[in-house]
């Protein structure tokens, strides 16, 4: 059984309903263990687009990270996600943020997923279920990534 972490996101159509639907089609063959609040976030990247609602979970999966990522990315397309702008609007997007502490370096496929610590609407919901998890590659918890994150959006302002 792997321990694997996602990262949903919706800013196009009913978000709310985006989202439930994506729950239960992920647990039709994977065990969610737990799930974070659900938080309005401003868009990344791109901004001239709807706020997101973002989350993130904690699932237990056999299947491998090739696999899970197909599966995951056919629950996209099979609730009208259509690859258009790079970080543009999306009726779903779900990423693997974490798979047990495995690096995978693959052409289109890198775990953990790249920039999390630049990523708010990703730091705030895994600090709901897993402030003390170490990322494996910087090897920091997700509450001193978010605490990093948290003084650089300070500064910022």
């Amino acid at each position: 059984m792997h321990k694997v972490y996602l990262s949903l996101g919706s800013n196009l159509g009913n978000r709310k309903e985006n989202i439930k639907r994506a729950l239960k089609l992920i647990s039709k063959d994977n065990s969610i263990i737990c799930c974070s609040h659900a938080y309005r976030t401003t868009p990344y990247g791109y901004t001239n687009q709807p706020d997101f609602i973002n989350l993130a979970l904690l699932i237990h999966s056999e299947m491998s990270a090739g696999v899970l990522l197909s599966f995951l990315k056919n629950i996209e397309k099979s609730l009208g996600r259509i690859p258009a702008i790079h970080w543009g609007p999306r009726t779903i997007d779900i990423d693997i943020l974490f798979y047990d502490d495995l690096i995978i370096k693959e052409e289109d496929f890198i775990v953990p997923h790249p920039d999390i610590e630049n990523r708010f609407f990703v730091l705030k919901p895994l600090m709901d279920i897993c402030p003390d998890f170490v990322h494996p590659v910087l090897n920091k918890t997700i509450k001193e990534l978010y605490d990093i994150l948290q003084l650089k959006l300070k500064s910022l302002s």
